[in-house]
């Protein structure tokens, strides 16, 4: 190897090259978890506590002017 062209910053004679840059971004993939939510097709396991108190008074089991903490717990119903 040729210490002098080193020294002076070019690369060797027998060096690889590196590929020639496009003018294309770099795009980084995103961890599913960080997605938004119309972007996952999965259903939810966890109701919002409206969505709860809904469930429970089409069932019967919450009337108007009961407590809406520690309420009981519901299925999610596809």
């Amino acid at each position: 190897m040729d210490t002098g062209s080193f020294l002076r910053g070019r690369r060797p004679s027998g060096a690889a090259k590196s590929p020639p840059r496009a003018n294309k971004r770099i795009v980084m993939s995103q961890h599913r978890s960080l997605r938004s939510g119309s972007a996952l097709g999965a259903k939810r396991n966890v109701l919002k506590r409206f969505e709860r108190v809904a469930i429970l008074k089409k069932r019967g089991e919450w009337k108007e002017g009961d407590r809406v903490t520690g309420l009981r717990k519901t299925r999610v119903v596809a």
